[in-house]
């Protein structure tokens, strides 16, 4: 994978870990109550979940591609036009809701990380989108699966970072976002639009 397409890729990946989703929301609970290191199962368990969903979807998106030529084409486009698609119902979604249910609260490590991997293989809305957001950055001339792992590797890594960071910062986070919890979603759904429009244009 050359150097400015992972950079590319990179930044993409770090706004895509800011969004509010399942995860992000489960590791803000997670940390107000437990604290950010016996959220550190939750976090795992999610970016485990994540990795299985973008093999899966790496799986899927080589078995096309080996049928046609033009394939990666079309996937930049119909994967564009679903993330403007997301975009617009993010800023179109009511403010998040952060409120935190105490009695239901249980430290066991197991359980957090069970429940960090759930929220994100339950999801099927993010096996779609990586479907739609991996293919954007590959190209065609370099090895495949090279390139899968490297991507996978690196959000992974990226979303690492953020959850714990979420976890660290919950107290302080949570009422921000609860103010602005509209404003949050409009800013995350315009950068969605900006993606999907901008990126299958890129070369």
């Amino acid at each position: 994978m050359a150097l400015h397409a992972w950079l590319l890729y990179l930044v993409a990946a770090i706004g895509l870990s800011l969004t509010p989703g399942p995860n992000s929301m489960l590791v803000l609970t997670h940390g107000a109550l437990h604290g950010h290191r016996r959220t550190l199962y939750t976090v795992t368990g999610g970016v485990v979940g994540f990795t299985t969903l973008i093999g899966l979807s790496m799986l899927g998106i080589g078995a096309v591609l080996e049928t046609s030529a033009g394939a990666l084409t079309v996937l930049k486009l119909v994967g564009g036009a679903y993330l403007v698609w997301l975009g617009v119902q993010l800023w179109r979604a009511p403010p998040i809701d952060l409120r935190v249910d105490a009695t239901a609260a249980d430290t066991r490590g197991a359980v957090l990380f069970r429940q960090g991997l759930l929220a994100a293989i339950t999801n099927p809305k993010a096996l779609l989108f990586y479907g739609a957001f991996l293919p954007q950055f590959i190209e065609p001339g370099r090895d495949l699966t090279g390139q899968f792992v490297v991507m996978a590797l690196t959000f992974a890594a990226v979303e690492s970072v953020v959850e714990y960071l979420l976890a660290r910062l919950a107290h302080r986070i949570r009422p921000a976002l609860q103010r602005a919890g509209k404003k949050f979603n409009r800013l995350c759904g315009g950068m969605f639009v900006a993606m999907g429009a901008a990126l299958p244009m890129t070369r």
